[in-house]
């Protein structure tokens, strides 16, 4: 009889425990579900793709400065890079530079700046992780035993048009990562160190805002610029790999005048003014840095800038 209620006992308490597999699992805001405009893609198939780079992006805090590394020595966030950079590119709508070197965002601006090649990124973006942190937690019962492995981190992100310098956007994401395994009555997963709890939570975070990123970056209008003149028709910067194909049509805008704010010290550019009309022709180039494209004049005049030879103060954007 005693043997009995031991037996019955014994399976009463097993029955009882709760005990999970091992797991990872990711958990962002709500925030972070895919915007109405993304949502759209499959109907809009046919769009003008912009030119992104990602700066840098830095690990502020104390924990995994031994891996955030990159070859340089530069104690950045490699795998956020990588993370958020393939995000991007996975929509098919941006053109994603190596820009990994450059620091500082006057290095971009400089080659914006190039007469020769404007070919530089739209928009390039620059962040940091400002909190990273993992712990472990046990659930112990009379006969199981429940540990988790939890991370959590919080990322930082900055997007700054590159043709004026300027942040327009900032914004921060959280996520959390975490596995469990457990043992009943010494029976079940034992875990070690699930070091892809790093790599999810990184995930997680950049999930949590690359939603309005992604949207303050095709809310600013399609823009590329005019190179130089050949017998009558224009050579405007971009081709294949932005989707400008033959019979692609865009405004050219004059530049507005530039302004300087007297609270903040910085000089704003007014709206342009439209100058005229041109059509795509064809296009030619491996790369989307040298790709061009050549395009005849529709309407307006342009005798003015073909005479100086000096296009610097024309821009393009898609037609409505």
């Amino acid at each position: 009889m005693n043997k009995l209620l031991i037996i019955s006992s014994v399976l009463l308490f097993t029955g009882c425990a709760t005990v999970k597999d091992s797991s990872v699992s990711n958990t962002e805001n709500n925030n972070s579900a895919v915007s109405k405009t993304l949502q759209q893609e499959v109907i809009n198939k046919k769009y003008l793709k912009r030119k992104v780079a990602i700066g840098r992006f830095t690990n502020e805090t104390k924990y995994g400065q031994s891996f955030f590394v990159d070859k340089n020595n530069d104690r950045i966030g490699k795998q956020a890079m990588d993370i958020l950079s393939a995000k991007l590119f996975d929509t098919e709508r941006f053109i994603m530079l190596e820009r990994a070197d450059l620091a500082q965002i006057e290095k971009e601006l400089s080659m914006g700046e190039t007469s020769s090649m404007k070919n530089a990124a739209d928009f390039l973006i620059v962040g940091s992780i400002s909190e990273f942190g993992r712990k472990n937690t046990s659930n112990v019962g009379v006969f199981s035993r429940v540990k988790k492995q939890e991370a959590n981190a919080t990322v930082h992100i900055r997007l700054i048009d590159v043709s004026s310098g300027q942040i327009i956007y900032s914004e921060s994401g959280k996520g959390v990562a975490f596995s469990e395994a457990g043992t009943v009555m010494g029976v079940g997963d034992k875990v070690g160190y699930d070091s892809s709890l790093n790599d999810k939570v990184l995930d997680a975070a950049i999930t949590d805002l690359a939603s309005n990123v992604i949207e303050n970056m095709l809310d600013k209008p399609w823009r590329s610029y005019v190179l130089s003149e050949d017998e009558g028709n224009l050579i405007i910067s971009g081709g294949k790999s932005q989707n400008i194909s033959q019979g692609s049509k865009f405004t050219v805008y004059k530049s507005g005048k530039k302004v300087k704010n007297p609270q903040t010290g910085m000089y704003i550019t007014l709206p342009g003014k439209s100058i005229g009309d041109i059509e795509v022709l064809m296009s030619m180039g491996d790369t989307p840095q040298s790709e061009v494209s050549i395009a005849e004049v529709v309407s307006g005049d342009f005798s003015e800038y073909v005479t100086s030879g000096d296009f610097t103060s024309l821009y393009i954007q898609e037609s409505k």
